[in-house]
């Protein structure tokens, strides 16, 4: 027997017994190799039934005179057309809803049980254009600081993971 598809049950209830796939779509390549390093432990610590993809959306060039306004419609198109048909849109920006790691390993309990794909999506130096977040189911903070944008591809690795121990009965989380 291979592994299951999306969405149906495992032999091992594993994590809540569904097959979720954890999109981190991020505006921007090119991350110094701690960024690489940091999100890529995080990664290979996720159980099978909830791996991380991150999927790079190559950021719009400013050159040209190019007005916020273009990059933002450039970015866009390019998110739109990388995000699944069907998936959950969590799009991170710093006027969303600040969630505790419970309060996530929740959100991510109910996502996980109606068997969808989880997008998260994390702007550009210029941050998102309005209709994405428009579009998002949810609307997320990490942080009301401004973060480098590498940075948030390692923290939201590491609470994705964190997340999944919550959910897991496993120690790696204390209260």
């Amino acid at each position: 027997m291979g592994r299951p598809d999306h969405g149906q049950e495992t032999k091992t209830g594993g994590t809540c017994g569904l097959i979720v796939k954890l999109l981190i779509l991020a505006v921007g390549h090119k991350m110094p190799a701690w960024v690489n390093e940091g999100f890529g432990e995080y990664t290979k610590r996720m159980p099978r039934e909830t791996r991380i993809e991150l999927v790079e959306i190559k950021p719009e060039k400013r050159a040209g005179g190019k007005t916020r306004e273009q990059v933002h419609e450039a970015e866009r198109s390019r998110i739109d057309a990388a995000l699944p048909a069907d998936c959950v849109r969590v799009v991170l920006d710093e006027h969303g809803k600040d969630w505790s790691t419970l309060e996530l390993a929740d959100e991510l309990k109910d996502w996980m049980r109606g068997g969808r794909d989880v997008a998260f999506v994390i702007g550009g130096a210029d941050g998102l254009h309005p209709e994405v977040k428009r579009h998002g189911n949810r609307l997320w903070s990490l942080s009301r600081l401004t973060l480098p944008h590498g940075l948030v591809r390692v923290v939201l690795a590491e609470q994705l993971y964190r997340a999944v121990t919550v959910i897991q009965n496993h120690p790696y989380h204390r209260e």
